[in-house]
């Protein structure tokens, strides 16, 4: 099974084209939900974060507040390490988990969708990396359309790699400053190489 990382600055449009896979048929899993499942109230990772950032950051039911954790991390690097340090491994853990379960399943390819793939040095672990781009005056329009104001927008685009290096890394690339359109139809050409490779990989390993 091919194993694709699908990454890309905030606001690149990383989420429209994993979409995009799904439509495809292409298993797709995001990092984000997996953040999510982990960081429920009665999993180990909420304890620490709450441990570690106090009760301000819990909404009224307990669960933990996003925004106010978000709050409470981004603009303070020893925070943000100390979070990542909590949540990236029990992340990769699932994401691990998911792969094993599409390969068993007989899918010939699975995504993972992450903003900090290789932040958290989990591109090594995949055939291909894909990294999503658009132009820097898109995220910032992207950002304010979602409600973010400057500063915060500032602050999570500093926490990331610079968009420069990812694609230096990336074997794919997806430029997302045009339509949907011409979006679509650069995922749908990677989905064909994609499932090409996929079936060498197949042939190749039924000969040894």
């Amino acid at each position: 099974m091919l194993r694709i990382g699908l990454t890309g600055g905030i606001g690149s449009g990383k989420s429209a084209v994993a979409a995009m896979l799904r439509e495809m048929g292409v298993p797709v899993i995001e990092a984000d939900d997996l953040a999510h499942e982990i960081t429920r109230r009665g999993e180990p990772a909420y304890d620490e974060i709450v441990e570690c950032f106090g009760k301000e950051i819990l909404q009224e039911n307990g669960e933990i507040d996003r925004a106010r954790l978000a709050a409470a991390v981004f603009g303070s690097r020893e925070k943000l390490d100390r979070l990542n340090r909590i949540v990236h491994p029990r992340v990769l853990e699932q994401a691990e988990r998911w792969l094993a379960e599409r390969k068993r399943e007989g899918a010939p390819m699975a995504v993972v969708e992450a903003p900090l793939l290789m932040e958290a040095g989990f591109h090594r672990r995949f055939d291909r990396l894909v990294v999503v781009w658009c132009r820097p005056e898109q995220q910032w329009e992207r950002l304010s359309q979602r409600g973010m104001n400057h500063e915060d927008a500032e602050r999570r685009m500093a926490a990331q790699m610079p968009a420069e290096a990812k694609k230096r890394l990336a074997h794919d690339l997806i430029d997302n400053s045009g339509t949907l359109e011409e979006t679509r139809r650069q995922v749908e050409q990677l989905v064909e190489a994609w499932r090409a490779a996929a079936r060498e990989t197949e042939r190749v390993g039924e000969k040894d």
